[in-house]
């Protein structure tokens, strides 16, 4: 894998990595409110950006048997959420390919855009 190069979002709400303030995804790229991760709050995103995903690993979660990557910031190394790779029960399929950020682990700015 070569050189990743970190990305600047536009925009008038962004969140970012609560540790170092890396973007990692803007407000409007939230698919759903109605998660739950290992610190509570989590949103599902159909987009990011400045995270690198960790290895594949079987889950058993809430909504069935996923198998999912860990994503940290790519600035920082921090734990910010994780990834689904694949869901193996049909009704969860949707998530394949999304994100979860966890709300304790990012911060949300808010830009005066005239």
């Amino acid at each position: 894998m070569g050189y990743m190069h970190k990305v600047f979002l536009s925009g008038p709400e962004i969140y970012t990595c609560s540790s170092c303030g890396t973007h990692l995804a803007l407000k409007n790229k939230i698919a759903s409110k109605q998660y739950t991760g290992q610190y509570g709050r989590a949103y599902l995103f159909d987009e990011v950006a400045n995270v690198r995903a960790g290895e594949a690993d079987k889950r058993n979660m809430i909504t069935g048997m996923h198998i999912v990557r860990d994503i940290t910031c790519m600035e920082c190394n921090n734990y910010v959420g994780w990834t689904y790779v694949t869901a193996f029960s049909p009704e969860q399929k949707f998530k394949e390919g999304k994100f979860i950020l966890e709300k304790a682990l990012i911060c949300d700015i808010l830009r005066d855009w005239d």
